[in-house]
């Protein structure tokens, strides 16, 4: 297993490295270079050949990607244009609010999804299934913003049972330990803080699990009905396995391959749900980040998260190939 793991993360880096090519090139075709592309507003002819001289874009093309290759791995991307801090410190700010919400998101996305799917092919053409199909295909049409926003209407602005927007309540002085307000107050013993925390999350994590559980119950359901119907099972029947055993040890097993596929593509892609979910929520997290760096063209902040996402993207791929192996052991050969 651990050779495994140590293939597929030397296999990582190639596409890290392509990434950072590709941005690399990216800011430097920028209109008018990367110089002007940073000062913004601030440019003149002056101010553009000191930034030159003082980031080394008058240098070789090959020396400079060296630099900025080494800068990225050592974390540093500069200071915001928009904030003026450091682009690594205003990430360490936003990235607990961001995996906390796309935490809860992705275990709702499973937790729902899986048995939802698998009961959908169990009762499939009966009302469960056709209703299911029905909700998945809603799931996927209906924008997260838009869902956001009713949500936020009907459950706290309607009904007020839930918290509008934020992490938390600004009246909670909370201790801060790890940046994941659910953690912080079990760590502390501030078990009121972390309800408050919980409440909030609520909304947001439905939002943003909507798509990936449509497409968890869809994927999930298409698998397990191909399953059903292979050899294997129907073998298994004639040897007089007990049902239970059938769905746990063949038909489960064997199904959760595309599955695990399927959650992984899904959480890789949340970030950009993030950012949607963010804005409705008023949540502070990356996608807060992105938003803003997109409509106020602070390079800096955008090449740095666009690494993050990609890291997270391969991370999240690593662990899927993970569990392919350990679902089945055949896939360690490979």
């Amino acid at each position: 297993m651990l050779r495994f793991v140590a293939r597929r993360l030397l296999q990582a880096i190639p596409t890290l490295i392509i990434l950072s090519i590709l941005i690399f090139a990216w800011l430097r075709s920028l209109p008018g270079g990367p110089a002007q592309a940073l000062l913004g507003d601030k440019w003149t002819p002056e101010k553009e050949a000191q930034l030159n001289a003082t980031l080394g874009f008058d240098q070789p093309i090959w020396l400079q990607y060296l630099k900025f290759l080494g800068r990225a791995i050592t974390g540093d991307f500069g200071n915001s244009s928009v904030s003026g801090l450091p682009v690594l410190q205003e990430i360490g700010q936003g990235f607990a609010a961001t995996i906390e919400l796309s935490f809860f998101a992705i275990v709702i996305a499973i937790v729902l999804g899986i048995p939802l799917g698998y009961l959908a092919a169990r009762f499939h053409g009966r009302l469960l299934d056709n209703l299911t199909v029905i909700g998945t295909l809603v799931g996927v049409a209906v924008p997260v913003f838009f869902l956001g926003a009713l949500l936020k209407f009907v459950f706290a602005d309607e009904l007020g049972i839930l918290p509008p927007s934020g992490r938390q309540d600004v009246t909670i002085n909370a201790t801060t330990v790890t940046g994941f307000a659910t953690v912080d107050g079990l760590l502390t013993r501030e078990f009121d803080a972390t309800w408050d925390a919980l409440l909030h999350l609520i909304l947001p994590s439905i939002a943003l699990a909507s798509i990936p559980m449509a497409v968890i119950v869809r994927i999930t359901r298409a698998s397990v009905l191909d399953v059903l119907d292979e050899d294997f099972v129907r073998t298994a029947e004639s040897k007089g396995l007990t049902t239970q055993v059938i769905r746990r040890r063949h038909v489960l097993r064997n199904a959760l391959l595309p599955v695990s596929t399927t959650i992984g593509l899904q959480t890789g892609l949340l970030l950009a749900g993030a950012v949607l979910t963010e804005k409705v929520f008023n949540w502070g997290g990356l996608g807060s980040l992105l938003a803003e760096g997109i409509e106020r063209k602070d390079y800096p902040r955008l090449q740095a998260l666009i690494l993050l996402a990609a890291s997270v993207y391969v991370l999240v791929n690593l662990l899927v190939d993970v569990s392919y192996a350990i679902i089945d052991p055949r896939v360690r050969v490979s």
